[in-house]
């Protein structure tokens, strides 16, 4: 008599929906946006050499890396739902202990970035649990467009409150994560689908990295998100860097990836423009398009304005492979093998975070700052010549199936 009284939402957690998903990843997003441009000006100020700050963002991304790879071997230890709420609960202490300042910031970002790939991998597999293949393609652009005004906002706003009081975009940040956290317990998303009982205890993080190499359409689909993270690298960490040594306002990087996270909104139409071609049309064009306008930003490096206007569009194409640049890897993804592959895929995070701070680490050897944007176009070239090994057809929809549409 007792359960017929209580509400059938409560006896029975509702199905996540795309909608869900993308709304933890707007909240997920301010967090995030609040401190993307905050960090490197942070780090800066506190070291005043851009090469300790690649040292430290180095050291950093190795120790990501790590983590990230354990989480899946956590999960047997660990339900699902408490990995998440802990990696929370760490971007928490982290913003927390980067409002101290001084050294707390380098302790700050090192918790930030470990619990960001945490998030990270269980977000992924939440979402290849609950979202059909076919429907990838809509829920990453319906999640970026449910991030759009935090990646917005964010950025200008950090550096704006930065210069009113150091603390207060950290003490926002962490707020933010506990948006997060409440609307993902609301969500009861649990530990995920059960797709079958395992016959054998899960697999080391060795022995799934060999299942990851013996399947070439993932390592390519990975090596795109690498090379693609590591241009928002190049734009996110040292275009800031960039302009304070170029004499301009230290709130330039700031006003910049604000800017760029406007084009957010337009993922709609970027999705449209993409489901009338191929996956591999629009993964060519991203890398090259984004390519040349990163090398262009170096020879226009002399003259600041022209070169920020180039990177600038430079962006818009890292944008547009944000939606269709980590489909080859999704889509080519076992189903039992979402958790452990979902924690391969999010190494690409801290891998572009090794790759390219240790790479500029030796480029400011020999040249200034402006020569990480060479190094990142070079990069991206060389994706849209991998991107030709794409099946033609990747993507595409059957004869007589009609996309459908994206809706906020």
């Amino acid at each position: 008599m007792f359960e017929r009284r209580v509400p059938e939402w409560l006896r029975h957690a509702p199905a996540p929906s795309m909608r869900g998903f993308a709304m933890l990843a707007g909240a997920e997003a301010v967090a995030r946006g609040m401190l993307v441009s905050v960090f490197p000006v942070a780090m800066y100020q506190a070291m005043g050499d851009a090469q300790v700050v690649s040292e430290i963002y180095f050291l950093t991304g190795v120790l990501s890396l790590i983590a990230g790879l354990l989480v899946p071997w956590l999960n047997r230890f660990i339900p699902r739902r408490w990995l998440y709420a802990g990696a929370g609960a760490l971007f928490l202490s982290g913003a927390l202990l980067a409002a101290t300042g001084g050294t707390g910031v380098v302790g700050g970002l090192v918790m930030v970035t470990v619990a960001t790939v945490s998030l990270f991998v269980c977000f992924n597999a939440y979402v290849l649990d609950y979202v059909e293949r076919a429907e990838l393609g809509r829920s990453e652009t319906l999640r970026m467009f449910y991030g759009a005004l935090g990646w917005t906002i964010g950025p200008v706003a950090g550096v704006t409150l930065m210069q009113w009081w150091a603390p207060a975009p950290f003490l926002v940040s962490a707020a933010a994560i506990c948006g997060l956290l409440t609307l993902f317990f609301i969500m009861r998303l649990g530990n995920g689908k059960l797709i079958t009982r395992a016959r054998r205890p899960a697999a080391n993080p060795l022995r799934y990295l060999g299942r990851f190499f013996a399947q070439p359409r993932l390592v390519v689909g990975w090596s795109f998100a690498v090379i693609r993270s590591c241009g928002w690298w190049a734009y996110v960490v040292y275009l800031p860097i960039y302009a304070v040594e170029s004499g301009l306002d230290p709130q330039t990087g700031g006003f910049m990836m604000s800017a760029t996270n406007a084009t957010l909104f337009l993922t709609p139409v970027m999705l449209r423009w993409m489901q009338r071609r191929t996956v591999r049309i629009a993964v060519r064009t991203g890398f090259a398009c984004a390519g040349l306008l990163f090398f262009a930003g170096w020879v226009l490096a002399p003259t600041p304005p022209f070169a920020l206007a180039a990177l600038f569009c430079a962006s818009a194409f890292l944008v547009l492979l944000d939606i269709c640049g980590g489909l080859p890897f999704l889509m080519s993804v076992k189903p039992s093998e979402r958790t452990e592959m979902s924690a391969v895929y999010s190494s690409f995070r801290d891998v572009s975070g090794i790759l390219t701070p240790g790479a500029a680490w030796l480029v400011l050897l020999v040249a200034p700052v402006s020569g990480v944007f060479a190094l990142a176009g070079l990069a991206l070239g060389g994706c849209w010549g991998l991107a030709a090994t794409l099946h033609p057809r990747l993507g595409a929809r059957r004869v007589g199936q009609e996309p459908e549409p994206v809706t906020p």
